[in-house]
């Protein structure tokens, strides 16, 4: 999967259509993700190990 760096560190990847059921990731020692939709609404944080697990776990699937 490839993604596409924006601002603040968030990243978006490739395969989201535009403006469509998008959710940002920014990439650290704890992994944030938001909704593209209502990006002021809050965010998700968890370690990155939980991040890459379930990473590992959705693309087994």
């Amino acid at each position: 999967m490839r993604i596409r760096e924006d601002a603040d560190d968030w990243r978006i990847s490739t395969y989201s259509k535009e403006g469509e059921n998008c959710v940002e990731v920014a990439l650290g020692p704890v992994t944030r993700i938001r909704d593209t939709k209502d990006r002021a609404g809050g965010e998700l944080s968890l370690p990155a190990a939980a991040w890459t697990q379930f990473l590992k776990t959705v693309i087994e699937k």
